[in-house]
């Protein structure tokens, strides 16, 4: 998404100078985050998000909190979907969950991007849910997951849409649930038979399981009303081009967009509903969740988590890179 923005603004001359792409890769996305901690007042740099925003300080214990930065907008929620090698006999969650059970724990395999982060925050709540205990695989990206499904090496993933898109044309992967309270709203055929829209809910199949992730853009504390309106208007303005509506349909992304108080009022519950996911995971999955508990943010400190770099060529998150933009000149 950082460079599809970036696109966006140069191919259309929305600021003044150009908007520069820099991946922040270490420590889990934590190198990114205390970057633009540490820039407080620098309106010319701003970060986007995954859900490592919550993940992170659960994982690694690193000094870090959403309230270091400035909600500036959501851009969109990125989608989960179950899916298994269409080889296989399963054509619903209950098909695939029953088989997972009678075989025993840990005799199904279910591959996912990183360790301590979103797909393995799913896959522990279907465990809650359901009784089923997988071998967790991680991988360093949705591309290389879809891969290993199609190969048998693993048994199923919860990858993005556009990570298994291309296997699901083919006919070698097969969706079973999406991770969301309402199915896609894309009509257009993407298989011979079936859009986006046609994949059921998990919760509407009997998996009460749901789970999405944050497309989000955060600027560093102590920046103006002023500088963070520039950016709320430029990325308005991104959402209402012709573009951003194929690349959102493209993604099949939940177009869920918000701005002030109320994005900020949906990521502090946000913080607190992944602290609840990993305090309710198996011990030890989480260490850093205990420090974060006690960092001075009522426990609220988010939970485990890889950053992901979207590559939106090929629709992989990659295994440690965080988006970040740095704009240059843009405030005058």
């Amino acid at each position: 998404m950082a460079r599809f923005i970036q696109g966006m603004v140069a191919k259309h001359n929305l600021m003044k100078q150009p908007m520069v792409v820099v991946n922040k890769p270490g420590g889990a996305g934590a190198e990114g985050f205390l970057d633009v901690k540490s820039a407080s007042g620098d309106a010319h740099k701003i970060v986007i998000t995954l859900s490592n925003l919550f993940t992170t300080p659960l994982a690694t214990g690193v000094p870090f909190s959403w309230k270091d930065l400035t909600p500036v907008s959501m851009m969109a929620l990125d989608q989960f979907v179950l899916w298994v090698n269409s080889d296989t006999p399963y054509k619903t969650p209950k098909d695939y969950l029953d088989a997972v059970k009678a075989a025993g724990p840990n005799k199904f395999k279910m591959g996912g991007t990183g360790s301590k982060q979103e797909d393995q925050i799913v896959t522990v709540s279907i465990e809650k849910q359901t009784g089923a205990k997988f071998t967790y695989i991680p991988y360093k990206g949705g591309g290389e997951i879809a891969v290993q499904l199609v190969g048998k090496h693993i048994d199923s993933s919860v990858n993005n849409p556009i990570e298994a898109v291309e296997q699901w044309r083919a006919g070698q992967v097969r969706p079973l649930c999406v991770f969301d309270s309402e199915r896609m709203p894309y009509k257009a055929k993407v298989t011979k038979d079936m859009s986006w829209g046609d994949i059921p809910t998990c919760k509407e199949m009997g998996l009460n399981v749901e789970y999405q992730m944050l497309r989000g853009i955060f600027m560093p504390s102590g920046v103006t009303k002023e500088q963070v309106d520039f950016y709320v208007d430029l990325l308005k303005k991104i959402r209402e081009m012709p573009e951003w509506k194929e690349f959102t349909e493209k993604a099949a992304f939940n177009q869920t967009a918000l701005t002030g108080e109320a994005y900020k009022s949906w990521v502090a519950k946000e913080e607190k509903r992944h602290y609840d996911l990993m305090k309710e995971a198996p011990a030890g999955l989480f260490p850093g969740r205990t420090a974060s508990a006690r960092s001075g943010d009522g426990g609220d400190a988010g939970s485990a988590g890889q950053a992901r770099g979207q590559q939106e060529d090929d629709g992989d998150r990659g295994d440690a890179a965080l988006p970040r933009l740095r704009a240059r000149g843009l405030l005058g």
